[in-house]
């Protein structure tokens, strides 16, 4: 189950990437409190102007007398969506950000236990594994949990897979491979993963559609999970976090294994903005890549297709890069002290945000009468701000007394 880990945490001071906790918590925030606020922050200013907008770009069209920062919060909003189908949104980058992040923590978390074990790894191998097997295992449940299982609708209403499902299959399987393969090898696993994914999608006929056909019911992932997947698929046809497209998410979980490989081994002598520079520069190189890949392969957040790893890696890498650069290179830390208290009790908000916890409500009983003093339009913003208050609050209190939910 679950724990609580108490004043264990000590090397939050000292030892560790304050960037990677950070980036962490900038990835949660977008989903626990952020993209509620910007989307308030939008139909404020689309009420003003008297413009409904619901495409996914980055301007807004037409002649609306509207300054660069009204244009640029309508801007964010409209990148909180996913694409519908090929495509790719700032959104998109928010589930694979996480599995990545999860995957550079593993030659810190892991690594540390395999160096002590010496030249025989086999109990600390073992040890690690059964540490693995059951995370894994408690994030399925917990998947499941924020599904609504415990409402007990019966097995045909009730969703097996799930976000932190595929979070748990993804980091289990770039997990094993880091275990059991050294070093540079892991970039042939990456590449046979996504060579392998594109030729199932392309290459096997699926009943009735053929081969190759990327449609949401037509491709051979959508009929695996109408076949095999047990229980209620989120979107009738397919599961967005469905069986075989997990597979390609244990390659973006290595592109992490591999950052955290090269940034744990040349930053034993220091931190330095060269490394920052090859990280970013990595990822740059794997953002073209995909989208060239995206010629004959489309980039697809539901199929998880190779083009969108490749897309998401190099996006998550130079993100990275940055955080990397600001807080451990240059030493400025303080700003993003709010991310690190969201970032080390990660599962913890998400699973509270999602079903444990009403926020919006308590947020309504703590601060309805100040928000009651706003224009209509600018209540959800001035709601959701609450939100993140109060989760905020709630995290610093954790991370002062050293409470870390230990999955």
């Amino acid at each position: 189950m679950p724990t609580v880990e108490l004043n264990k945490r000590s090397s939050i001071s000292t030892g560790r990437l304050h960037s990677l906790d950070a980036l962490r918590g900038f990835d949660m925030w977008w989903i626990v409190c952020g993209e509620g606020i910007f989307h308030g922050l939008s139909g404020a200013i689309k009420d003003k102007y008297g413009l409904v907008q619901s495409n996914v770009d980055w301007q807004i069209r037409g002649e609306a007398p509207m300054n660069l920062l009204e244009r640029s919060l309508i801007g964010i909003s409209n990148q909180l969506h996913h694409s519908v189908w090929n495509g790719f949104t700032f959104y998109d980058l928010i589930f694979p950000l996480f599995i990545f992040i999860a995957g550079v923590s593993m030659p810190y978390s892991m690594g540390k236990q395999l160096d002590k074990a010496g030249t025989d790894k086999t109990a600390a191998r073992q040890a690690i594994l059964h540490s693995l097997f059951k995370r894994t295992i408690v994030l399925l449940l917990l998947g499941m949990l924020v599904n609504g299982a415990l409402q007990l609708n019966g097995y045909e209403k009730t969703r097996f897979a799930s976000v932190l499902g595929r979070i748990a299959l993804g980091c289990l399987g770039g997990a094993l491979i880091y275990l059991y393969v050294p070093g540079k090898k892991i970039v042939y696993w990456i590449t046979g993963i996504l060579l392998a994914y594109w030729a199932l999608l392309y290459l096997i006929p699926v009943p009735g559609y053929g081969a190759g056909v990327i449609t949401p019911e037509g491709n051979i992932t959508a009929w695996f999970d109408r076949n095999f997947l047990p229980g209620k698929l989120h979107r009738k046809v397919y599961d967005p976090e469905g069986l075989l497209s997990s597979i390609p998410a244990v390659a973006s979980a290595l592109l992490g294994v591999l950052c955290g490989q090269y940034i744990r081994s040349s930053a034993q002598k220091g931190f330095s903005a060269g490394q920052a520079l090859y990280l970013f520069g990595t990822g740059l190189v794997l953002l073209l890549s995909g989208w060239l890949w995206n010629l004959v392969f489309p980039v697809n957040k539901i199929l998880w297709s190779s083009s969108y790893v490749l897309v998401a890696g190099g996006w998550s890498m130079m993100v990275l890069a940055l955080f990397y650069y600001i807080i451990d290179v240059k030493g400025f830390r303080r700003w993003s002290l709010p991310l690190v208290w969201i970032g080390t009790n990660s599962i913890l908000i998400y699973v509270a945000a999602h079903g444990l916890v009403n926020f919006e409500s308590t947020a309504q009983f703590l601060f309805g009468g100040f928000i009651s003093l706003s224009p209509v339009a600018w209540h959800p913003a001035l709601l959701w701000t609450g939100v993140g208050l109060i989760q905020l609050a709630g995290l610093y209190i954790l991370y002062r007394n050293r409470l870390f939910w230990k999955v």
